[in-house]
């Protein structure tokens, strides 16, 4: 019987030091549980993705100095550790085998993904080999992510003697991934009659977020162990005489508290590992500045959250009403500080330009200007980081204001649309009431004028949703997407919008990737652009 330790655990880019003494410490754990061999993910050693760090020949020795540091720690345990190598003038995405000290075995991935957040071919060269080593006495076939995502790694690996697959994996998290993952995986258990083993890497890195959620399939398809998603743990699965067993199974996240858990590892790893003291958000009394304040308390605690209530003569009492009462349940600190002062200063200062011109939004986005400035001023002053409360809806069509309520180091729900945000809300309220009612189903409103509704300016939501859904993600022709009913109109207005919204886009901070495709590195549009879009 063979017993291996899968390393679910959350590595930091570039922290080579930190990452050894987490392999480390998962082995020795593994080892006392009686495991013969520990399986890491995708880049272990370095952190996943380094991006141009990899360009960097430094970068390459300081992982060679830090594979053989780990190498001289660990004894009586075989280490499978993904890492970058640099060999004969190539560079590698890889997987060393190391026992008793000893690098045994090296395995280069084979795909290198260039497509959705992966840029792979910017960095390394391809592998043309399969790797099949023996650990007492199985022969275990490596192979690393995008090999598992089409066919002819593991395929090789099997002709080349393996009977059990062990795969390292970043996979980044969108909502239900879990399942393409298990059907993929199970295309080539399928097609190689032989069991295998995911390990996949947890924790978030800049907009990505890796969930973890590592499982394991025996050589019928059927899914063995399963571990807990956005969670460090080492899973443990025994292989003997050609099947799998372990006992640790967890169901499958809901669709809701999937993406709450992504959004909250998201922060947590995004101010902890960058060193920020703490979070500030802007409260508005609407559903967006709700829903970014509970994800930033439940990532970093209460005490190393700041929110700040800035009224104007347009907001209404309901707002602060409900502002108050979600402080006094999750027991942040709490500023009000009223921007009447400031809007009459700046009606002063551009008056003499502004003779004879109607009012319109742009002293709306004055409003907008003046909040994002006390923010940024809190926040250089106190070293904690604003977190933006945008949501993806409005990302698409540009409603929303440069240097104003954009204005911010990390943007919380930038992916996430608004009908979910909704449906969000309703779920973090299942495992405590801390949303006032009141600012779930009052209409959504920017407060930047008398009686101002998201409406006066958009189409309803789910309609606004259902276009840039089908626009941005699945690349449908406007024309496509009103054959499929949705109204022309509004079709016609929201890709107008979103096709003049790019240049607001590129200056809005990286925010948490959660779907299919998020306006980050998977979305790269030009900003001056000609080009009309089939109607």
């Amino acid at each position: 019987m063979l017993r291996i330790a899968v390393a679910q655990f959350n590595a930091t880019v570039g922290d080579l030091t930190g990452n050894v003494e987490r392999i480390v410490k998962c082995a020795t754990e593994a080892k006392a549980r009686g495991a013969q061999v520990l399986l890491t993910p995708e880049l272990a050693l370095c952190g996943y993705p380094p991006e141009d760090l990899l360009l960097r020949p430094d970068f390459y020795r300081a992982c060679k100095r830090a594979l053989d540091n780990l190498s001289s720690q660990v004894d009586g345990i075989a280490l499978i550790v993904g890492y970058p190598e640099e060999y004969e003038g190539r560079r590698y995405n890889a997987a060393a085998v190391i026992k008793n000290g000893q690098k045994t075995a090296v395995y280069r991935k084979t795909r290198l993904p260039n497509y959705e957040v992966f840029d792979e071919k910017r960095y390394f060269d391809a592998g043309t080999d399969a790797c099949v080593v023996e650990i007492d006495g199985v022969r275990c076939g490596i192979n690393i992510c995008a090999d598992i995502w089409e066919a002819g790694a593991a395929e090789m690996a099997r002709a080349a003697g393996a009977e059990l697959l062990l795969v390292l994996n970043a996979s980044p998290c969108h909502l239900e991934k879990h399942q393409q993952r298990a059907q993929v995986l199970g295309e080539r258990v399928a097609a190689t009659g032989i069991a295998a083993i995911y390990a996949n890497l947890v924790g978030g890195q800049d907009e990505l977020v890796f969930d973890g959620a590592s499982f394991a399939l025996d050589a019928g398809g059927k899914c063995c162990m399963r571990l807990p998603a956005f969670e460090e743990i080492l899973g443990i699965v025994d292989f003997d005489a050609g099947r799998l067993r372990s006992d640790q199974m967890v169901s499958e996240l809901t669709v809701e508290a999937e993406a709450y858990q992504a959004l909250v590892l998201g922060v947590r790893d995004y101010i902890g590992k960058s060193g920020f003291k703490g979070a500030i958000i802007g409260l508005s009394g609407g559903i967006d500045s709700a829903r970014t304040l509970c994800v930033a308390v439940d990532a970093l605690g209460a005490e190393n959250v700041r929110a700040v209530m800035m009224p104007s003569p347009y907001t209404a009492q309901m707002s602060l009403d409900d502002s108050r009462a979600m402080i006094a349940a999750l027991g942040v600190r709490y500023d009000e500080i009223p921007i009447a002062p400031a809007m009459q200063t700046y009606d002063a200062l551009l008056a003499p330009m502004f003779t004879g011109l109607p009012a319109d939004t742009t002293e709306e986005n004055i409003q907008a200007r003046i909040r994002g400035n006390i923010l940024m001023a809190l926040s250089n002053k106190t070293g904690a980081l604003v977190l933006t409360t945008g949501n993806k809806s409005e990302m698409a069509v540009g409603y929303c204001t440069l240097y104003g309520d954009m204005a911010g180091g990390f943007a919380v729900i930038k992916d996430v649309y608004k009908t979910l945000v909704y449906q969000l809300s309703r779920y973090r309220n299942t495992l405590s009431a801390v949303i006032p009612e009141n600012i779930i189903v009052r209409p959504p409103s920017a407060e930047l004028k008398p009686d101002q509704t998201d409406q006066d300016s958009l189409p309803p939501y789910d309609i606004l949703d259902a276009i840039v859904r089908a626009y941005m993600e699945e690349d449908r022709s406007p024309r496509e997407i009103i054959a499929a009913g949705l109204p022309e109109g509004a079709v016609r207005r929201v890709v107008r919008l979103l096709r003049i919204s790019e240049h607001k886009r590129r200056q809005a901070p990286v925010g948490i990737r959660i779907t299919p495709r998020g306006f980050g590195k998977d979305w790269r549009y030009p900003i001056t652009n000609r080009y009309v879009d089939e109607f």
